[in-house]
């Protein structure tokens, strides 16, 4: 991941970092047709820690400078009330329609340098006029304040999503925040996990099997905003998607070609090894989403395996999505947060089957009606869920 960062200080020795970072996640990057499909489909951030000094050495300096008079020790004590400023004080939330263009100077006669989309974050590095001079993501140049809504803390939280990643092989999640407390569930190294409360060294964050606690010892916390996209970023991204689509389709006309010799010859049979002999599955058939929400479907009941890839001996919840799909010719990647930058983003009202839908630590497949297929936990197997809401939804992904 790129990141540059932008520090400012504040009065009394109080600083407050902006980092802002770019992903090719969420791949977090696809505009399919609205603000809603960016949305799902980016993972550019702006991530926001505070921190504080001490003010000791700045009144110590004021004192001696005045003397040891009453005057010195009101001046002393009023310097000592520092004034903090607010982490948000300079975070400006774009509130238009679908997007806003950030120019290069500030009128309407500046070039284009890139969009600022509605619900999306930058920093205001000064005024000019009627317009903030804004830096977000690779984009510096310049919006309308008209647009931008800036210090509103409220708002900033509500489009921000507080994410923890996972920084060790395999991440303890228990019911308390106590190492003694019963264990929850497991999370592999490099899952991103949306946090619900940090306390006291501990963090609790939302999986599968609800929401649990780990130890900020092994994961790594932030803020995440959906920030600018560059003019050159755009045609990019455009430009990948529309390879993947054609990827993608000729990857499912070979498998359907292979498919059909296989039965012409009478060697095709039944999927994966089954661990239950009388148990026989149908091959995949077609290249689009309904094929592969089809083909999904017929593993439910089948074992969850942590770490497995097997749809009829076991698997976790993005093997099982890789593994589906890998029945298609689609190579994805075996972890959750990586599925949720394959292919191409679409807004999760406009969900068809085959979509990949992405919870946070959690995956699975839209089958229609308001139903996903996944590698549940343990105790639940391969199973449908409805409604496909029943957890926040990070990411929509559509691969056909």
């Amino acid at each position: 991941m790129n990141r540059n960062s932008i520090r400012r200080a504040t009065t009394c020795c109080l600083t407050a970092a902006v980092v802002l970072s770019g992903s090719s996640f969420v791949a977090n990057a696809a505009l399919n047709a609205g603000v809603g499909s960016l949305i799902s489909a980016t993972q550019d951030e702006v991530q926001i820690e505070s921190e504080t000094s001490s003010t000791a050495g700045v009144s110590g300096a004021i004192a001696k400078s005045l003397g040891n008079g009453s005057d010195s020790s009101a001046q002393v004590a009023q310097n000592e009330k520092a004034v903090v400023k607010s982490e948000y004080d300079d975070i400006a939330i774009a509130q238009v329609d679908n997007y806003v263009n950030v120019r290069s100077a500030a009128g309407e006669d500046g070039e284009v340098l890139g969009k600022l989309y509605n619900n999306s974050a930058c920093t205001v590095l000064g005024t000019e006029g009627d317009w903030y001079k804004i830096h977000s993501g690779d984009v510096e140049g310049y919006i309308k304040a008209e647009f931008l809504v800036l210090g509103n803390a409220e708002l900033a939280k509500s489009v921000g999503r507080r994410v923890a990643d996972v920084k060790t092989e395999s991440l303890n999640v228990r019911s308390e925040a106590s190492t003694d407390a019963e264990l929850l569930g497991q999370v592999p190294e490099g899952e991103e996990l949306s946090v619900v409360e940090e306390k006291d060294g501990w963090v609790k964050v939302s999986i599968e099997e609800g929401e649990g606690w780990v130890s900020n010892e092994f994961v790594d916390c932030s803020t995440h905003y959906i920030v600018a996209e560059s003019k050159e970023a755009e045609e990019a991204r455009l430009k990948k998607e529309e390879e993947e689509r054609r990827a993608a389709e000729e990857a499912a006309r070979q498998a359907a070609a292979s498919r059909s010799s296989s039965r012409s010859s009478g060697s095709a049979g039944s999927s994966g090894g089954s661990s239950a002999p009388s148990r026989s599955y149908a091959p995949p058939s077609g290249g689009n989403g309904q094929a592969v929400a089809n083909y999904a479907c017929q593993f439910v009941g089948n074992p969850y395996v942590y770490g497995g890839t097997s749809l009829t001996n076991g698997a976790d919840c993005s093997g099982f999505v890789m593994s589906v799909y890998a029945a298609f010719g689609v190579g994805l990647p075996h972890s959750s947060s990586a599925l949720a930058g394959v292919g191409y983003g679409v807004d999760p009202g406009a969900m068809q089957p085959g979509d990949i839908v992405c919870y946070s630590g959690h995956v699975g497949i839209y089958v229609g009606n308001n139903t996903i297929v996944h590698a549940s936990t343990e105790a639940t197997g391969i199973k449908y869920t409805s409604p496909a809401n029943y957890r926040t939804i990070v990411a929509v992904r559509r691969i056909f």
